[in-house]
């Protein structure tokens, strides 16, 4: 698992790019702030219910939570599912807002 920062997530977004971005978070976090991410929660990858994500296995697909953790564990878990390029992105949610706002 690689990490990515919310500035190099954040400069491909505004450079138009189309990125895979799978949030791990729960529903009510994801209604709160999101950046427009699959809501995929963890609990769901867990119990490998991954079908929303499973056309994404051969691209790179980029995984955010609230600080970094539950995504961190979702990308090892995507990785053992095998997904070939899973990136988390560092600090989460949190650190998005601290850079960015909403």
């Amino acid at each position: 698992m690689e990490n990515i920062t919310a500035e190099e997530v954040k400069q491909r977004i505004d450079g138009g790019e189309s990125l895979n971005l799978v949030d791990v978070r729960e529903p009510h976090e994801n209604a709160e702030f999101n950046i427009g991410g699959i809501l995929l929660p963890l609990g769901d990858i867990r119990a490998m219910q991954t079908d929303a994500v499973e056309n994404l296995k051969d691209q790179e697909v980029i995984v955010y939570c609230r600080s970094g953790n539950r995504s961190a564990q979702a990308a090892m878990l995507l990785e053992t599912y095998g997904f070939q390029n899973v990136k988390n992105l560092a600090g989460g949610m949190l650190h998005w807002q601290e850079k960015f706002g909403r």
